[in-house]
């Protein structure tokens, strides 16, 4: 008997009560009839029938619900690193840019190519400097990397700027050819490369504009 009810003891019980011994043990039941000094206790697999005066109590147990196992979070990336236009948009939201802007400096860099690399060693979609690149704390090899990197950079020299004449030149101006060459020149530096440079992307960023809106 007693291995019987410690065997019942362990069993949980899906709804109803417990029927709890004088020795501490629960048996869990359905419901229960008392017949003089017996009480009955119909369980899920019969019935079996107990002393009364072993019984100390009764207790309800409301059922609850198992918890379901988690299910596995599948985290979609931001965007696909096989479009390039779509990382120089999420790079242009996340820096508060206006994406002409940064798209027409990504064109004017690379073209929209991953893996371009510059005779001056400048790499990836947004053309980053190895030296810029740590200075970032990016990797220019990783394409989400370098777009939001060179995002980052803009704004920077956008912030430099803010308080001249003509911010935006200046800031591409830094872009391409460093920020100390443009504080040496108080100014766009006389490089022809850099001056045809800041036109070209102010041009298709101009006809992205005109485009948009037409």
């Amino acid at each position: 008997m007693k291995v019987v009810l410690a065997l019942l003891a362990v069993f949980p019980a899906l709804a109803g009560e417990y029927a709890v011994l004088q020795n501490g043990f629960r048996i869990p039941s359905e419901r229960h009839e008392v017949i003089g000094e017996v009480v009955r206790l119909y369980t899920s697999t019969g019935n079996m029938d107990v002393a009364a005066r072993e019984i100390a109590r009764f207790e309800v147990e409301e059922y609850v619900k198992p918890a379901e196992p988690p299910k596995a979070i599948v985290q979609e990336p931001a965007v696909s690193f096989n479009d390039p236009r779509l990382l120089i948009d999420d790079a242009a939201a996340r820096h508060g840019l206006l994406p002409e802007f940064v798209h027409s400096v990504a064109a004017a860099e690379s073209a929209y190519r991953l893996d371009a690399v510059s005779p001056k060693g400048a790499l990836g979609l947004m053309q980053l400097m190895p030296g810029t690149a740590r200075e970032l704390g990016v990797d220019p090899l990783d394409p989400a990397q370098n777009a939001e990197a060179g995002a980052r950079y803009l704004k920077q020299l956008l912030i430099k700027y803010k308080d001249s004449k003509d911010p935006v030149r200046l800031a591409l101006a830094a872009y391409n050819a460093g920020p100390g060459a443009v504080d040496r020149y108080a100014g766009i530096p006389p490089y022809r490369e850099t001056q045809q440079y800041i036109e070209r992307v102010l041009r298709k960023y101009l006809a992205q504009i005109k485009s948009k809106k037409s």
